[in-house]
C-alpha cells in the first residue's frame, strides 16, 4: 500500500504453542521480515500464561527488522506499570524504534485464577484504564508523575531515560464490550473489534473513537481458487472443536462469545468462521476473490475502521495477496 495510506496494517507473530521449539526462532524472524517487506505497520505479539514472553519476542523482532513496530500485549496482572514504561524507554533508547501497546484486560479464567485475580470483567477495564494512564504519563511527562486511583498509585515517579516524543507508543484496547469501548474512549486508544459480517456492522457516528478490526484474509484472483486454498488450509477437526468449546467456557471475553454465537456461513458470503470454530485461528476470516474481499473490507473501512490486525501469515505470498486486496478496497476502480 502507499505510504500515505489511511489504514494501518498489523500482522501477528506465530504462537509459540503451535510451532516446534527448534523451529520457532527462525519462524518468528521470517514472519516479521515478511510482514515488513509486504508493507505492514507492525506485528501483534500476544500473550497468555502458555506463551513465551512478548517483550523478549519484541526485542528479537526489532533486532531483525528496520521499521516494523511490535504491538506488545500488556496484561496488568503480570507487571507494575513502571516496568512497562521502563521496557519501552529502554528498547527505544537502544534501538531508536517505536513499540505500540495492546492493553489486555482479561484472558482465560483459569489463567487469571492461577494469578489469584478475581476482579470482575468491567472492573478489569477500570483497572486497565488507570494502569495505561500511569504508563502514558510516565512516557510523555518530563516531570515526576503522581497518580492516586482505585487500583494504582504512584508518587513523584520519574522515568529515566526519557522517551523521545516521536517514539511514544499508540495504544490498542479490545472494543467488543461497553467497558472496553469506554476504556478506549478515555485513553484515546484504538478500539479493536472481532467484526461481524459487514452488513451487520452499523456505520459509526462521527466521534473521537478510533476503530480497528482483527480478521484473517484469504483472497485469490478467483473465488474458486480462494476457497480451494481455504478448505485445504482449514478444515473441520473434532479435537479443535472440543478445544474451542472448552476455551469458551473458561473465557469471559465478550468477543469470544459473540463469535461463538454467529451462525453458519451464508452461501455466497466471504465471512467464514470455520478456522475459529475449529480452534485454528482466533478471528473470523474473509475468503473470496480479490473483488469480493475488497468489497467487504471497503464496507468496514466505510464504517469507520482504520486499523486492521491480520492473522499469522503462512508465507510471504499470502501477504502479497492480502495487500493486493487492501489496495483494491482503498482504491476501487471507478
Amino acid at each position: 500500500m502507499k505510504s500515505d495510506s489511511p489504514i494501518e496494517v498489523f500482522s501477528t507473530c506465530p504462537p509459540s504453542s503451535r510451532v516446534p521449539k527448534e523451529q520457532y526462532l527462525e519462524r518468528l524472524i521470517d514472519i516479521a521480515q515478511w510482514s515488513e517487506s509486504a508493507g505492514c505497520t507492525g506485528i501483534l505479539v500476544f500473550s497468555d500464561n502458555s506463551l513465551l514472553d512478548p517483550w523478549a519476542l519484541s526485542h528479537l523482532i526489532i533486532q531483525h527488522t528496520r521499521t516494523l513496530r511490535p504491538l506488545v500485549a500488556i496484561q496488568p496482572v503480570y507487571m507494575h506499570p513502571y516496568w512497562v514504561a521502563k521496557q519501552i524507554t529502554t528498547l527505544s533508547y537502544l534501538h531508536g524504534r517505536r513499540l505500540d501497546l495492546n492493553m489486555v484486560a482479561g484472558g482465560f479464567k483459569n489463567d487469571l485464577e492461577a494469578l489469584s485475580d478475581s476482579t470482575p470483567h468491567d472492573q478489569r477495564y477500570t483497572r486497565l484504564t488507570e494502569y495505561t494512564t500511569v504508563i502514558m504519563r510516565l512516557l510523555t511527562n518530563g516531570a515526576p508523575v503522581s497518580y492516586d486511583g482505585e487500583f494504582h498509585r504512584v508518587s513523584k515517579l520519574k522515568l529515566q531515560p526519557p522517551l523521545l516524543p516521536d517514539l511514544v507508543p499508540d495504544v490498542f484496547v479490545s472494543g467488543s464490550s461497553e467497558a472496553g469501548i469506554a476504556a478506549a474512549r478515555t485513553l484515546g486508544a484504538v478500539a479493536i473489534k472481532y467484526p461481524k459480517p459487514s452488513a451487520e456492522e452499523a456505520p459509526q457516528e462521527p466521534s473521537d473513537l478510533r476503530l480497528g478490526i482483527r480478521v484473517g484474509i484469504l483472497a485469490r484472483p478467483t473465488e474458486s481458487d480462494a476457497w480451494d486454498v481455504a478448505q485445504a488450509r482449514f478444515h473441520d477437526d473434532r479435537k479443535g472443536q472440543i478445544t474451542r468449546q472448552l476455551a469458551e467456557k473458561v473465557s469471559d471475553s465478550v468477543w469470544h462469545k459473540q463469535l461463538a454465537g454467529i451462525g453458519p456461513a451464508v452461501e455466497g458470503s466471504v465471512y467464514w468462521l470455520t478456522p475459529f470454530q475449529n480452534y485454528q485461528a482466533m478471528c473470523p476470516y474473509l475468503v473470496g476473490s480479490y473483488a469480493q474481499v475488497a468489497d467487504e473490507l471497503a464496507r468496514y473501512f466505510g464504517a469507520g475502521y482504520r486499523s486492521i490486525i491480520l492473522d499469522t501469515p503462512p508465507d510471504p505470498e499470502e501477504l502479497t495477496h492480502t495487500f493486493e486486496v487492501l489496495d483494491a478496497a482503498l482504491h476501487p476502480v471507478q
